[in-house]
């Protein structure tokens, strides 16, 4: 499946749109972590478990977005958007959403 942020894909044709899909995730980070990571925020590191934690929810989103792609008959996601929100009590949680229009080329 190939899927770019681009609106076409050089060199090949889109035969047909199918649809916009989408792929959702929302994970929790837990205390112990949330405690580690604002301490390292404090001493001016970096905080590799948040950046483990994003990268598991973009994965996770874009599996469910080329899942869903192939569902309509889809070879390929062009106009990919991924977007990232905190949700719950005291920012708890991390969504994020990959979107774009599922096409089939030649």
């Amino acid at each position: 499946m190939i899927m770019t942020t681009t609106p076409g894909i050089e060199g090949r044709r889109i035969r047909s749109y199918l649809g916009i899909v989408a792929g959702e995730t929302i994970l929790g980070a837990n205390l112990f972590k949330d405690f580690l990571a604002g301490l390292r925020d404090v001493v001016g590191g970096r905080s590799a478990s948040y950046e483990r934690e994003l990268q598991k929810a973009r994965d996770i989103a874009l599996r469910e977005l080329e899942e869903r792609a192939r569902e309509l008959g889809a070879n390929a996601v062009v106009g990919v958007d991924i977007d990232y929100e905190v949700l719950g009590e005291r920012n708890g949680m991390l969504m994020v959403t990959a979107s774009g229009t599922a096409v089939a080329v030649e």
